[in-house]
């Protein structure tokens, strides 16, 4: 099949589409950026703790919803049916259990990151450390670098561009706004990304339900869409690897023979999507940026109602895109599909571009390439601002215990260009993995390196007995055994139902959402066994850090409390400071608006004023008539998650 080589989008229509897409979007953080505070860590970081319940479940979701997922879901429906989507469905249960459960905790122990969280709890500094790195890490490998590949492949297939020219296109784009930004202006810009986003697959999945006539039609469509080109001289291809599966349309599949065994997506995937929902960054940092707990509550139920919709948006599209171009989607000869999607292993990831590429018309092909452009950052800006955060109060004060707020501030910038190069490095391994299925491969990455994290994170909360040195080993060895089944299986390569790996089955016989029950389960034991060989933590330094305490009303003795980097009082430098209070010149003001750095230092705050603001930030309380109307939808929302998945089993 001969390669078309002309620029799909390059006419007036979708040309202008795109260029005001992004004026507004640079409107709306230049208006946020104005409009809130940034020149100190709270406001840079948390948005100052101002935000209503929509921009949170909006921008929940935005940050959940990359341009990974648009690619790796459609790529993955195209491969095998519908199953992905009970991926998302799982999500309606756990954003319940983040705003009824573990934000208020997180609020009530006053912290700005998931480590912090972890060293008022436990004490000491390697847990802290610990989970900064390997939070990190996960970003480079799931996140960043899946996002930036999926981008990369729209761009690709819209403009005909280099995937790595593609790259740095969008991260530039993409870094303008966030260093300038802080958290409310990345919030204020996913609500904006939400809706695009929403109205842009809505339409196209209208024209894709349109051409193929409709749900039934496409049920017996999908089934019959295998492609012509399966021999090449000596090879010849077997069918089952280009044949739809006979459980195309079922959510759960086989225990043992199913390429997503149910109880591994009952279960294996809940444990991901704690670790994900619940104890992520970039997740809880949205929550923790809400007036008060209704409005965390109701923006969790939102974005679990959005959650519903990528099966729809996504999958659906994908599976129609394989009906509607099998021979390219489901090409199974690598000489072919290297000639196709330049990819040996198959070209499912290019399903979702190639309908926005063929079926929309001009303007609103280049509306949904903004919407893709879009996702992508929201996403991308999301775990930037995330990112830097964690290293900066997590690494750096460690580092530099006296760096002033410019300087942390300008630390976590400088760090976000280090992770683009260590991102951009992984790509090439990320594009033949798991058979060239982009979103297996985001979840496979998880199995090995979030259960640890969940484990910890929940018996932090729901076991008092457990302390610091169950903690630190219990993430320690199950990061251990987590690495051996990840380094095992890049280095053997995942293969393709051509021609599969020859990894031990042994280690990667063994489904990757059993993988993450068994690796939850060991490190849960490791934590629970060492706690009880050691000295319990006693309660004085726990109140409002667990479950049965958390609505005590004892002072807490934090523990290591001399170590924490806001006890560090400076009187040195701001001496300094005060002496040298010199006229700025109209560029470096310019500089220190662009980035959010004041002028003038804040006043300092009397300790009366001091513990009301931090009363204010740790208060959970609710009015009873809001508290009931978000449990009651808290309720309909796991009711329509149940009946959902039941529908679709």
């Amino acid at each position: 099949m001969a390669k078309d080589d002309s620029i799909p989008i390059n006419n007036p229509a979708d040309i202008s589409v795109i260029v005001i897409y992004f004026v507004v979007v640079l409107a709306v953080g230049i208006w946020a950026m104005v409009r809130t505070n940034r020149g100190t860590v709270g406001g840079f970081f948390l948005a100052g703790r101002s935000m209503v319940w929509w921009p949170i479940g909006a921008s929940l979701f935005a940050s959940n919803i990359g341009s990974g997922h648009f690619v790796g879901l459609a790529g993955t429906g195209a491969a095998s049916g519908i199953v992905i989507g009970g991926f998302e469905w799982n999500a309606l249960v756990l954003v319940v259990v983040l705003g009824w459960i573990f934000v208020p905790i997180y609020v009530k122990a006053g912290v700005v990151t998931m480590p912090e969280y972890l060293k008022k709890r436990f004490g000491g500094k390697r847990i802290r450390i610990y989970l900064s790195v390997l939070s990190l890490l996960l970003y480079v490998f799931t996140k960043i670098s899946a996002d930036m590949f999926s981008g990369a492949i729209f761009i690709n297939q819209a403009m005909k561009l280099n995937i790595y020219l593609a790259i740095v296109i969008l991260l530039i784009i993409t870094a303008l706004y966030t260093v300038t930004g802080g958290l409310a202006a990345v919030i204020y810009t996913d609500t904006l990304q939400t809706i695009i986003m929403l109205v842009g697959s809505f339409i196209l999945m209208g024209f894709a339900f349109a051409k193929v006539g409709g749900y039934e039609a496409f049920m017996e469509a999908y089934m019959k869409a295998i492609p012509k080109n399966v021999t090449d001289g000596n090879l010849t291809i077997d069918p089952k690897c280009y044949t739809p599966r006979p459980d195309s349309f079922h959510l759960f599949r086989d225990p043992i023979t199913g390429d997503m065994p149910w109880p591994g997506v009952i279960f294996g995937l809940s444990i991901l999507a704690l670790w994900y929902w619940c104890t992520d960054q970039v997740i809880v940092q949205r929550c923790l940026s809400a007036k008060n707990m209704s409005h965390v509550k109701a923006g969790c139920i939102l974005c679990g109602y959005l959650k519903l919709l990528p099966m729809f948006l996504m999958v659906f599209p994908g599976m129609i895109s394989r009906i509607l171009y099998t021979d390219e989607i489901a090409c199974v000869l690598p000489k072919e599909c290297k000639k196709i999607c330049d990819t040996e292993v198959g070209c499912t990831n290019i399903a979702y571009p190639k309908m926005v590429v063929d079926l929309m018309p001009d303007g609103l092909r280049g509306l949904m390439l903004s919407v893709m452009l879009a996702s992508l950052m929201s996403s991308l800006t999301s775990i930037f601002n995330s990112a830097s955060t964690l290293f900066t109060m997590d690494i750096y004060t460690k580092v530099r215990p006296k760096a002033s707020e410019k300087e942390l501030m300008l630390a976590g910038r400088v760090f976000i260009l280090f992770l683009i190069g260590i991102s951009i490095a992984w790509v090439p391994i990320l594009q033949s993995a798991q058979s060239g299925q982009l979103f297996d491969y985001i979840q496979s990455v998880t199995s090995y390196l979030g259960p640890p994290i969940a484990s910890v994170f929940l018996l932090a909360i729901f076991v008092k007995r457990v302390n610091e040195q169950g903690a630190f080993w219990g993430l320690v060895i199950g990061l251990l055994i987590g690495l051996s089944r990840m380094i095992t299986e890049f280095a053997y390569g995942t293969g393709s139902c051509q021609n599969p790996s020859n990894c031990p089955t042994i280690i990667c016989g063994v489904h990757y959402l059993y993988f993450a029950i068994i690796l939850f389960v060991a490190s849960s034991l490791i934590v629970l066994g060492v706690s009880l060989m050691t000295p319990a933590i006693e309660d004085k330094h726990l109140h409002r850090l667990c479950w049965v305490l958390r609505n005590s009303t004892e002072e807490r003795i934090d523990l290591d409390a001399e170590d924490d980097w806001k006890n560090e009082e400076e009187p040195d430098i701001d001496e300094k400071e005060d002496q040298v209070e010199e006229e700025l010149s109209c560029w470096r003001k310019s500089y220190n608006w662009f980035c959010g750095f004041e002028d003038k230092k804040a006043p300092k705050l009397s300790k009366e004023e001091q513990e009301a603001m931090d009363k204010k930030l740790t208060d959970t309380s609710e009015v009873p008539l809001w508290r009931n109307v978000v449990n009651i939808n808290g309720i309909i929302l796991l009711t329509v998650a149940v009946f959902c998945h039941a529908y679709f089993a």
